[in-house]
């Protein structure tokens, strides 16, 4: 078991309560209960009705909030993919290699156990819809994780180069079980579909399901029948976010009267969350230059999504479970956490999990049970990385029942209790306070970056994923060039074809997304480990094609394109990995794989 550090202070002795074996049910449950982890994308505290937004109506999720208990100090990361693998794992994002959305740095370490891998070896249906943003290629995607239904998009937004071609929200193609399907409908909707489905499938059985909605996160698409009602009130570009939760709201309503109409509503803990605060460029908010809302409702709350205070990691989180004696109406002031949630589920269902358990969360049933008397003060972290290898003292934040400690240009401190807009900077005031939150996070920072050094390896040439795409938001970035580090799982030949578009495109690799021919492209390049092959191409090839004999092993890969005798690079934004059959004896001899950390780190 890793050392606790200072992630839950006093409250360390609670944070393995479920690991160690069955806890039993809830008493009235007279099976397993079943599980509902219903998140939104980039949906803020302060939008939502019951949460006193005085624009967006949602009165289903209104109606939730007053059938559940909420945590309403609960707090997550600063941006999307690092608090799904923290809400899945149990775990600080830092730890699991999650710290970014895109580099490589988006990858759910392969031996990070989840909250799906828990519960299907507890006997649980296991289903993903929606948003998975933790990777798109064996062995991280939710497939390979625990999840035995999985319908999702690619990457972390619906619509960019790295998503099936052309979607945009409606009538789009999405991955189920790896493979492309075309499905028709609103995004939202298809998902919720999906959702009860599957719910119907199971109901005799327990089953979790994770319903990871992609809205309201840009690119803002709604109907405008959502949206228009708000165009009076503030700009367009928040009219369609609030449209976009207008119809969120909607769907909800199908999925809350399934459940009534299935019976199924008594033993279902239903969890109502989002990922990270709202975003201030494509959605939620308008803020200033020091963080403050100028146009958006915030609940009173400084900053939003990566920009940093508590606008951008304090979200809302509903909990309902009417078997569960756990009441209704009722606000838990404590100071929580995603990855509380794992370590909570596994006490409330009496899971089983073989491995040391969850380290950094706490099972949250003595707060849902009303024995506060057993709840100690704990200090939490939050921190923003979106680089390659994460910085020390960059972008982070103390969190405790009174206090907030602020690292941006400089160390703020703010009184959360008596300033919740976090207007009045008190370090000077409390200096001994800021030193000794200050020595907090330096006992954290030292138990957190144990593998910072690490890479999350893509398999290529494996019996589970054969051909592989190698997509370029899981590229490292060094001045400009894209580095992909793949694990070669077996000595073979191997088939490399490099394209700027995805195969479903069929577009040349001259040509820009409206279809003019804009690039002189008239060579492509390959470098993998010590081989360096170049090949002269036509403009109006679709892809480029290399075919080399590897040793199994790490390594890296770079593709790229060039104008012939120019020194000029544009990256490869898809490299088709394939394994053909074995590897030549005396190919495979002329073979070195390369050292990640040569080229990253040097």
């Amino acid at each position: 078991m890793k050392n606790l550090g200072a992630a839950t202070v006093s409250a360390g002795s609670l944070s393995l309560i479920s690991s160690l074996g069955m806890i039993r049910c809830s008493p009235k449950s007279r099976k397993k209960p079943n599980v509902i982890l219903v998140m939104t994308d980039d949906q803020g505290y302060g939008d939502i009705g019951a949460h006193g937004s005085p624009y967006v109506k949602t009165p289903n999720l209104d109606r939730l909030h007053r059938e559940s208990v909420r945590l309403t100090n609960f707090h997550v990361d600063p941006c999307c993919a690092p608090t799904r693998a923290s809400l899945l794992t149990g775990e600080y994002s830092a730890r699991t290699g999650v710290w970014h959305t895109i580099g490589g740095r988006s990858l759910l370490r392969k031996d990070k156990v989840t909250m799906a891998d828990v519960f299907r070896s507890s006997g649980y249906k296991t289903a993903i819809f929606g948003k998975w943003h933790l990777g798109d290629n064996y062995p991280f995607r939710p497939q390979d994780r625990g999840f035995e239904e999985v319908l999702i998009h690619r990457s972390g937004v619906v619509g960019n180069s790295w998503d099936y071609w052309d979607n945009d929200y409606y009538n789009d193609t999405y991955i189920r079980n790896g493979k492309p399907e075309k499905c028709v409908g609103y995004c939202n909707s298809v998902w919720f579909d999906e959702a009860i489905q599957f719910i119907k499938k199971n109901r005799q059985n327990p089953f979790f399901c994770f319903l990871s909605t992609n809205i309201p996160h840009a690119p803002l698409h709604v109907d405008e029948k959502y949206s228009e009602p708000y165009r009076s009130q503030v700009s367009n570009q928040l009219a369609n976010y609030y449209g976009m939760i207008a119809k969120f709201d909607e769907d909800m309503a199908r999925l809350l009267r399934e459940l009534k109409e299935l019976k199924l509503e008594e033993n279902t803990i239903l969890i109502f969350m989002s990922d990270n605060g709202p975003c201030p460029w494509y959605g939620g908010i308008k803020i200033d230059e020091n963080g403050f809302v100028e146009e958006g409702f915030s609940a009173g709350m400084r900053g939003g999504k990566i920009w940093g205070y508590e606008n951008a990691h304090r979200v809302p989180c509903f909990i309902r479970w009417p078997g569960g004696n756990i009441g209704v109406g009722k606000d838990i002031k404590k100071l929580t956490a995603h990855f509380d949630l794992l370590p909570t589920l596994i006490e409330a269902c009496g899971l089983k999990r073989q491995d040391a358990g969850a380290v950094d969360g706490i099972s949250l049933m003595p707060l849902l049970t009303n024995q506060e008397a057993q709840w100690l003060e704990r200090i939490l972290f939050v921190h923003n990385q979106r680089v390659d290898f994460p910085e020390k003292y960059k972008d982070y934040q103390v969190l405790t029942e009174r206090w907030r400690l602020v690292k941006r240009e400089s160390q703020e401190l703010y009184d959360i209790q008596k300033d919740p807009g976090q207007k009045n900077d008190v370090a000077d005031q409390h200096s001994e306070v800021v030193k000794a939150l200050h020595q907090k996070y330096e006992e954290w920072w030292e138990d957190i970056s144990q593998n910072f050094d690490k890479y999350d390896e893509i398999f290529v040439g494996s019996k589970m994923e054969n051909p592989t795409v190698l997509y370029s938001h899981d590229a490292h970035n060094k001045n400009s060039d894209r580095i992909w580090v793949i694990n070669v799982e077996r000595d073979g030949k191997y088939e490399f074809k490099a394209s700027r578009w995805p195969e479903e495109a069929n577009k040349c690799i001259s040509e820009n997304r409206e279809g003019d021919i804009i690039f002189v492209i008239n060579q492509a390049h390959l470098s993998i480990g010590n081989i360096q092959s170049a090949v002269d191409v036509s403009p109006n090839l679709k892809f480029a094609k290399f075919n080399i004999h590897l040793k199994a092993g790490t390594t890296c890969l770079q593709a790229w394109f060039s104008e012939k005798n120019n020194n000029n690079k544009l990256g490869a934004q898809f490299v088709s990995v394939e394994r053909l059959g074995p590897a030549d004896p005396v190919a495979v001899g002329q073979y070195l794989p390369s050292n990640p950390d040569h080229l990253l780190k040097e």
